[in-house]
């Protein structure tokens, strides 16, 4: 197999991944094999036994000394040098096992005076450990371990195991560290304590386990899991769902990928389009990317309405869709009705004045703040016959905003209030992209694309665009001819032409454009994608290990959406605080001190910048030492103290 694998490498019939896991071995012992068959041929490879390791520096012997030395309670540093062996030797042995560390139990809590030991010194080499408990928690609250683990269930035998991994992710989003490569950035040992190890894994290692997940093409079904487990939790922010595309532009030339529309550039550009799912909240539940070109429309009745139906336990429960003009389609909406689904959407097209003695001043308390609004509402019936609810919203300066919408049970209020509420779904993408990078590319492997889907004719295309340019040359030239004076001239391509001269020109140009026209018509609208590009260029980018990347940014945002929503009776303006405040504390540091004989893992934080973030920092603590939370894989409770707890 072994043999196979390297001529087929050679021969470059298969990628070095593909051939790698295809036999159970990673790419670097692929890569040996090839340069043992380079050095010695066939018999170097076949030959190549991989014999039992055994260890050469904590022999027998030692081992036997150096477990002593621990027994007598003797730290790691000093057990080391006597026995000649390095620290990591000798923590690597206590990790795995062949060495036993005898910890003396603490009998009762240890005087405020002098505070227990704590797992690393702030002033030490390793660095302060930073406060990152409360962040395994949440990310456990998320359903992180259990849902993931239940999906992959483990990743091949090493030293990170799939727990480190998904850990380490999730770190890198709260932290903002946006991409494996800025993990060079983060010192690894305290990076490493918020994990359990003694450091955290080194960016190609982190990428040959994205690799390693992506392969078993598993992340749709884990994205399910979690958006389910999500529902289950909180159903009633299921009642009101935002839906809206984000197209992540492609900036490279290697590969010709379909174009969307960018809102922010104004054009359109290379790339793909990803269509999110959020609940009331404008907290996300799943993401699906369009295979091509397809509009918000089309997914919605292909792909988003039917996974969302999937969630809902109660298969009669109607649900509310908020989406822009782009979803407008009255037919559609006839559609989603039987489907169970309410629509609350913009109205599209011009609409008569409504007088302003219709609209009436209408006030609710949303988030502990007054939201004011002028609406009026009436009873419209669209092309279709299919009649709505309109609501109309009137501003200082006088324009009216058309909303209708299908449902019912919503007062005026509510659907003027959730319809403008969109807007929380376009900041959750714009905070995204700034705080989390989600149009990073987390690799740059492209997979195979339907060959067979329909795209506009390209010589069609180019037809159009020479009879618009000529078309718009016409009438200019024709218009400027209206105004030409008897026995002027007029300036047309760089030449001063007469009445005469003008009047044939314009019959050329009108020939010429019915000349293209002819052309156009003779082709048809579209083609497949096949007919037009040779099939290797039919690509699009992997979306295994993308989807798998933004839902953990997705697991990290909701973790601290979580700790965001505690925080509303610790700040005035929790809304525009709470999340920079969150930021600090995750930067902050802390000690961790785990406590055997009472099971506890206590997380002591080091003061903040002002007595104000302190304070708030208290009622965090309290908040969240009520929820009893056990750290993940084990039976020790976490206990958080903010600074002023041991105040006298």
């Amino acid at each position: 197999m072994r043999l196979a694998a390297v001529n087929l490498s050679n021969l470059g019939l298969a990628h070095v991944r593909d051939l790698a896991a295809a036999i159970g071995i990673s790419r670097q012992r692929l890569y040996v094999h090839r340069k043992r068959y380079a050095e010695g041929g066939a018999a170097a490879v076949v030959g190549a036994v991989r014999r039992a390791k055994t260890p050469h520096k904590l022999t027998e012997d030692v081992q036997v000394r150096a477990q002593r030395l621990l027994d007598e309670g003797g730290p790691v540093s000093r057990v080391a040098k006597e026995v000649g062996v390095s620290n990591r030797t000798v923590q690597l042995a206590i990790d795995t096992g062949r060495l036993h560390r005898r910890f003396k139990p603490r009998m009762g809590r240890p005087p405020k005076n002098r505070p227990p030991e704590p797992v690393v010194d702030p002033g030490g080499p390793a660095g302060a450990a930073k406060s990152a408990t409360s962040r395994r928690r949440l990310g456990s609250g998320q359903g992180l371990l259990e849902v993931t683990e239940g999906v992959f269930g483990r990743l091949r035998n090493g030293f990170y195991g799939l727990r480190g991994v998904l850990l380490t992710l999730v770190f890198m989003g709260l932290l903002r560290r946006r991409n494996p490569e800025q993990l060079k950035g983060c010192a690894p040992g305290e990076f490493g304590l918020l994990l359990g190890l003694d450091r955290a894994p080194e960016v190609k290692t982190l990428r040959r386990k994205l690799d390693e997940m992506g392969l078993r093409g598993l992340a749709p079904t884990l994205q399910q899991r979690f958006a389910e487990r999500w529902v289950e939790a909180e159903p009633e922010p299921l009642g009101v769902l935002y839906l809206d595309g984000h197209v992540r532009v492609y900036h490279g030339h290697k590969h010709q990928l379909p174009k969307h529309h960018v809102q922010k550039r104004g054009r359109p550009m290379p790339g793909t389009q990803d269509f999110y799912v959020n609940d009331a909240r404008a907290e996300p539940l799943f993401v699906i990317t369009a295979p091509a070109t397809e509009g918000l429309l089309t997914m919605m009745e292909q792909h988003l309405l039917p996974e969302i139906r999937n969630l809902v336990a109660d298969p009669v429960r109607r649900l509310t869709v908020v989406f822009d003009r782009e979803g407008w389609s009255p037919d559609a909406f006839l559609r989603f009705a039987d489907l169970g689904f309410d629509v609350l959407t913009y109205r599209k097209g011009k609409q008569s004045t409504w007088q302003r003695r219709f609209f009436h001043e209408v006030s609710q308390i949303v988030d502990g703040r007054e939201v004011v609004y002028q609406l009026a509402e009436r009873r419209v019936r669209l092309r279709n016959g299919l009649r709505v609810r309109e609501v109309r919203r009137l501003t200082d300066d006088g324009h009216q905003t058309a909303v209708i919408t299908t449902n019912e049970t919503l007062s005026t209020f509510q659907v003027a209030h959730r319809m403008f509420s969109r807007w929380r779904q376009v900041n959750f993408f714009r905070y995204m992209q700034h705080e989390f990078d989600l149009d990073h590319m987390c690799t740059y492997d492209v997979e195979a694309a339907d060959p067979k889907r329909r795209v506009s004719h390209p010589e069609r295309t180019k037809f159009e665009q020479q009879i618009k340019t000529k078309q718009a040359s016409l009438d200019r030239v024709a218009g400027r001819r209206g105004h030409l004076k008897p026995g002027g001239k007029l300036r047309v391509e760089h030449r001063r032409l007469d009445e005469d001269q003008v009047d044939e020109w314009l019959r050329k140009r009108e020939q010429e454009i019915a000349r293209l026209q002819a052309c156009r018509d003779a082709l048809p609208k579209e083609v497949a994608l096949d007919e037009v590009l040779d099939s290797a260029q039919i690509v699009q980018l992997e979306r295994e290990r993308k989807t798998l990347t933004d839902l953990f940014k997705m697991i990290a945002y909701r973790a601290e959406s979580q700790m965001a929503r505690w925080l509303g009776p610790l700040f005035k303006r929790h809304e525009d605080e709470a999340r920079n405040f969150l930021q600090s504390i995750f930067q902050a540091t802390a000690d961790l001190l785990p406590d055997t004989s009472r099971d506890t893992l206590t997380v002591r934080f080091h003061g903040l910048s002002s007595p104000r973030a302190t304070r708030a920092l208290a009622g965090l603590c309290e908040i969240a030492n009520n929820t009893q939370t056990c750290y993940p894989g084990t039976n020790l409770r976490m206990c958080f103290e903010a600074p002023d707890c041991h105040a006298e």
